[in-house]
């Protein structure tokens, strides 16, 4: 039976956070671009605003609304049996998310967001993977510009290059864009966390099994002017490289010894130095309570950049690749990271867990893992870029 006709759940998916900034930018996706029969709906705590804004999609009137709020577990509970796939924008996820995991770990729903968080996800690891594998739920993160460039751009790369020998890939990243009240909420949120960040992690390696036969990892890579993109590296602190390495760790592919480097690429030097010093500030102001609230105020969640804006902004991701005597280099590129191609990402990913023929997998799983192949065929399609630019 097609996935599409499936009628065990009112909705195929249900979309929760939807009159947030990244959330209307995703419903608007949806509206345009789910096909005909889909059965999806908006949800949030407020249902003025949610039925404004569905008014304001084009087709809007086959969008249901659902009520729930992360206040409020029972709510959540029942957002999770209501619908097949549940895709949130509610955060910062460390503070938001974990109930709404476990209602989907317990009723077998696929679960999608676009944390950024590592502290939540080891979490979402240790306390929910074992009772999603359990019901059969799938649970994603990371789903949008944190982490689908990186890693299906780590995956397609791979793809690239011989099979069963040693391979290395160094990721570099170029972004012109401006980031909304809710990035910047979640980024502070971490700064602010560094020894819950550690204790997670710490956590979760006691949880995870052990790599048999295989290593994968992602080292820390020295500032250095990178010659193969003609570019200062500077080493990018973000969650990207985890995800990566999750993606070495499960599937053989990626080859016996898989490493993973992960930079962003400055022209000029004094702009790279600039770089680092001003996010060194922020992780140090962010320790201090009474300029963390200061900061908070300076860039309110639901905020974010013009629709100006948006249409100048663009990403470009050029991966270095080199396993068996062959080298590689591919690009992923595509329009506004932050929100637009998110968007793109985010709604793809619930529209292929929804309706496509995928790999039997369970648990907490990445974008690569759960959906590879598919999900890069469909960001393709959808004008987000996956091309090899050169081998050797």
């Amino acid at each position: 039976m097609s996935r599409l006709k499936r009628t065990d759940r009112p909705y195929d998916v249900v979309l929760f956070g939807a009159t947030g900034f990244v959330g209307t930018l995703t419903a608007e996706y949806l509206a345009t671009h789910a096909p005909e029969g889909l059965r999806w709906a908006i949800a949030g705590r407020g249902e003025a605003r949610l039925r404004e804004l569905r008014e304001r999609l084009p087709g809007g009137e086959s969008a249901g609304v659902l009520l729930a709020d992360v206040a409020d577990p029972a709510s959540l509970r029942e957002l999770a049996r209501q619908t097949r796939v549940l895709a949130t924008t509610v955060g910062p996820y460390v503070t938001y998310g974990e109930e709404l995991v476990a209602a989907c770990a317990d009723n077998g729903t696929d679960y999608l967001d676009l944390t950024g968080e590592p502290e939540f996800v080891d979490l979402v690891y240790v306390r929910h993977d074992a009772r999603a594998r359990e019901t059969g739920a799938r649970l994603l993160h990371a789903c949008g510009f944190d982490s689908v460039p990186h890693d299906l751009g780590a995956y397609f790369t791979v793809r690239q290059l011989p099979e069963g020998v040693p391979l290395s890939v160094d990721g570099f990243v170029r972004v012109d864009a401006a980031f909304s009240g809710g990035t910047f909420a979640s980024a502070l949120n971490q700064f602010a966390r560094p020894l819950s960040m550690r204790a997670a992690a710490r956590e979760r390696a006691r949880h995870e099994p052990r790599l048999m036969g295989r290593r994968a990892s992602a080292p820390v890579g020295a500032p250095r002017f990178a010659g193969e993109v003609g570019a200062w590296a500077l080493p990018l602190p973000t969650i990207d490289p985890q995800i990566v390495v999750r993606s070495a760790r499960a599937l053989e592919r990626y080859g016996p010894d898989f490493r993973y480097r992960h930079y962003a690429a400055v022209e000029r030097l004094p702009v790279a130095v600039g770089g680092v010093a001003a996010v060194g500030a922020l992780a140090a102001a962010a320790q201090v309570p009474p300029a963390r609230r200061w900061l908070s105020g300076r860039l309110q969640p639901g905020q974010g950049p013009s629709a100006g804006r948006r249409a100048r902004s663009w990403f470009s991701v050029r991966f270095v690749g080199e396993g068996g005597g062959r080298r590689v280099l591919t690009e992923v590129s595509g329009g506004d990271p932050g929100y637009g191609e998110t968007a793109k990402m985010f709604a793809e990913s619930a529209l292929c867990l929804a309706l496509d023929d995928l790999p039997p997998t369970a648990g907490q799983v990445t974008t690569a893992v759960a959906m590879g192949d598919t999900l890069l065929d469909r960001l393709n399609a959808a004008g987000i870029t996956f091309r090899v630019a050169a081998r050797r």
